[in-house]
C-alpha cells in the first residue's frame, strides 16, 4: 500500500502543462454540447421533453469525452456535436406559446421581494464549470486523462488549473447577489457583515478540517505542493468571502476591477520584489506556516481572482451593466454628504432613480454583452503583456503562469477565459437560441390604479422576468442549485474509488466506464434532487 501511494503521488507530481490554445479547443466542447442540445430544444416539437439520460448524454457526457478519449483531438469532438447542430439550424424554429412572467410572492408583510430577471447563460455557465471541475478530480487518478491536463508542479497551463481559478472566479460572481439586491449592504457596518459572512463560512472550514483529518488518517495520496501538508481548497473557498467584507469601505469609492488589479500587482510585487516566491519554491517546511506556504501565499492571488469575479457579476446580475456603477456612484456621494436630521429618509416620490424598478426592468443583454466583451479584450491583453515582459520569466516549466504561487499572469489567465466563455454561453443562450421577446413599457393610462406594488412592477414590464421553458437546461440548472453538495459527493466518491481501485493501472476502456458511472451517479443525484425540490413547492 504505502508503494502505491508513492507511485500515486509520482503519477500526479511533476507537471508541465499543455498550452492555453489546446485548453480552450478541450473547453468548446462544452459550447458545443449546449449549442447541440439548444438546436434540439428549438427544432423538435414543444411537446418534447428531454429525460434524464438524453440530457446527461447531451451536455454530460461530451465534458468526460473532451478530457479523456479526445482529450488529444478536441476539434474532432466539437464537430461531431456541430455538424448536427448547423443541420438542425435548416429546420424552422418551432413557436410555442408566448413565455409567461415568473411569478414572485410578496413577502411578509407586504412588501415587494426584488428578484433578479432570469439570466439562463450564468446558470449554465457555473453547472459546465462544476462539471469539469467535479469529473477532472477522478479522471486525473486514471491514465486515460493526459498529464498534460493535470495540475502542474510550478510553472505552466492546464485544465486543472484552471479549473481551480475559475471556481474562485464563479464564487465572486454570486457574491455580487447581496451587492445588487441590497442598496445599503456596502454601508452597513462591517462588523455586522463579518459576523454574518463568517457563520456562512464556519462550515466550509470545518469541511477543509475535516478533510484534513480523513487524508492524513487514511494514508490517502496527497500532492503537498498543490496548497501544503494542512491546507486545502475549502480552506481557500472560506477566507475569501471573510476578506472581500474587510474591502467593502474602498469598494464604495472605487471599482471592483481596480481593486482586483491592485490587489493582483501588490501579490505579484510581493512574490518578485519581496521574496515570496522563493520563500514558495525553496524554503522547508519545519514550522506550521512553511508547512502550508503555498495555501497561505496564494490567498492574496485568489482574492484577486475573487474580486475579478465579483466585478463581473456586478455587470451580468443586474438587469443592465451599468446598474451597481450608479449605485455605486450615488453611495459614495451619500457617504460624503453630511446627515442632517431633517432627511433622514430620501426615498421621495419624483426621485429619478428607483432601485426596485431598476431589478424588475427587462434585461439589456446587448449592452452586457458589449461589456464583457471589452473586458475580455482588456484580460487577454494585459496577459499578453504580462508574457511579453516575462513576469516570472519565459513562459514555460520554470516560468511564466503559475497557479501555485497565483501570480499575475494565472490571476489575468483565469479572469479572462472566465469572462470570454461566459459571453459566449450568453450570446449562444440568450441571444441566438432563446431570445426573451422585448418587453415594452405598458403606457401609464392602461395601468390598474388599485395595483400592488408587485403588480405595477409587472404591469409597467409584463416580460421582464420571462422564463423560457429548456433555458436553462434543467440538468445543469439542477447542477447549479445544487454545486456545492454535488462537490462535496464528488470528492466522496473519488475518495471511495480510489480507495477500492488502482485506477492508475486500469484500462482506457475500464476507465471510461467508470468515469461514466461516477458522472452519472453524481448527475442523477442532482436530477432526483431538483425533481424532489420541484415537488416540495407545488404541494
Amino acid at each position: 500500500m504505502a508503494n502505491y501511494k508513492q507511485e500515486k503521488e509520482a503519477f500526479v507530481s511533476g507537471m508541465t502543462g499543455s498550452s492555453i490554445g489546446h485548453i480552450n479547443l478541450i473547453s468548446l466542447a462544452a459550447l458545443a454540447s449546449v449549442s447541440l442540445y439548444a438546436a434540439l430544444r428549438t427544432r423538435l416539437p414543444k411537446t418534447r421533453q428531454f429525460n434524464f439520460l438524453e440530457s446527461w448524454a447531451l451536455l454530460v457526457l461530451p465534458l468526460l469525452l473532451s478530457m479523456t478519449l479526445f482529450a488529444t483531438r478536441p476539434v474532432l469532438l466539437s464537430a461531431i456535436l456541430l455538424i448536427p447542430t448547423c443541420v438542425l439550424l435548416l429546420m424552422p424554429k418551432q413557436e410555442g406559446p408566448s413565455p409567461l412572467p415568473s411569478k414572485q410572492p410578496p413577502s411578509p408583510g407586504g412588501q415587494i421581494r426584488v428578484k433578479l430577471p432570469p439570466l439562463p447563460a450564468l446558470t449554465t455557465y457555473r453547472a459546465h464549470m462544476m462539471l469539469m471541475t467535479i469529473l477532472a478530480i477522478l479522471a486525473v487518478d486514471f491514465p486515460i486523462f493526459p498529464r498534460s491536463l493535470a495540475k502542474c508542479e510550478t510553472f505552466g497551463v492546464s485544465l486543472m488549473d484552471l479549473g481551480v481559478g475559475s471556481f474562485v472566479f464563479s464564487q465572486g460572481v454570486v457574491s455580487a447577489l447581496p451587492l445588487i439586491r441590497d442598496q445599503n449592504y456596502l454601508t452597513k457596518p462591517l462588523w455586522g457583515k463579518l459576523v454574518r459572512v463568517t457563520e456562512k463560512c464556519v462550515p466550509i472550514i470545518l469541511l477543509g478540517l475535516v478533510r484534513v483529518l480523513l487524508v492524513k488518517g487514511s494514508e490517502y495520496p496527497e500532492h503537498v505542493t498543490e496548497y501544503g501538508v494542512h491546507w486545502n481548497f475549502f480552506l481557500t473557498l472560506a477566507f475569501l468571502p471573510i476578506l472581500q467584507v474587510l474591502l467593502h469601505p474602498l469598494i464604495i469609492h472605487l471599482p471592483i476591477s481596480m481593486i482586483g488589479i491592485a490587489v493582483a500587482v501588490a501579490q505579484q510585487a510581493a512574490l518578485s520584489q519581496y521574496g515570496l516566491k522563493e520563500y514558495v519554491l525553496n524554503a522547508p517546511r519545519t514550522t506550521l506556516i512553511s508547512a502550508n506556504k503555498e495555501g497561505l501565499v496564494s490567498l492574496p492571488g485568489y482574492l484577486a481572482i475573487h474580486l475579478l469575479g465579483l466585478s463581473a457579476g456586478t455587470l451580468i446580475l443586474p438587469p443592465t451593466p451599468s446598474f451597481f456603477r450608479r449605485r455605486q456612484q450615488a453611495i459614495a456621494a451619500e457617504v460624503k454628504k453630511p446627515k442632517r436630521a431633517d432627511t433622514d429618509n430620501d426615498d421621495t416620490p419624483g426621485t429619478p432613480y428607483n432601485k426596485d424598478l431598476d431589478l424588475q426592468a427587462p434585461r439589456q443583454l446587448g449592452k452586457t454583452a458589449t461589456e464583457l466583451c471589452s473586458y475580455a479584450i482588456l484580460w487577454w491583453t494585459l496577459l499578453g503583456i504580462s508574457k511579453l515582459v516575462e513576469i516570472d520569466g519565459s513562459w514555460g516549466p520554470t516560468g511564466g503562469i503559475s497557479r501555485r504561487i497565483v501570480n499575475v499572469p494565472y490571476i489575468f489567465w483565469v479572469a479572462a477565459y472566465n469572462i470570454s466563455f461566459t459571453l459566449a454561453y450568453i450570446i449562444i443562450l440568450d441571444l441566438f437560441f432563446f431570445p426573451v421577446p422585448k418587453a415594452r413599457k405598458v403606457p401609464g393610462h392602461l395601468k390598474s390604479p388599485t395595483s400592488s406594488g408587485q403588480e405595477i412592477l409587472q404591469q409597467q414590464y409584463p416580460m421582464a422576468s420571462t422564463i423560457l421553458e429548456g433555458n436553462p437546461p434543467e440538468l445543469l440548472e439542477a447542477i447549479n442549485k445544487h454545486g456545492l453538495a454535488l462537490f462535496l459527493i464528488a470528492n466522496v466518491l473519488t475518495g471511495l474509488i480510489n480507495i477500492s481501485l488502482k485506477t492508475m493501472y486500469m484500462s482506457d476502456s475500464a476507465s471510461i466506464v467508470v468515469l461514466s458511472a461516477y458522472a452519472f451517479v453524481i448527475s442523477a443525484v442532482a436530477w432526483v434532487w431538483n425533481r424532489m425540490d420541484n415537488a416540495r413547492k407545488q404541494s
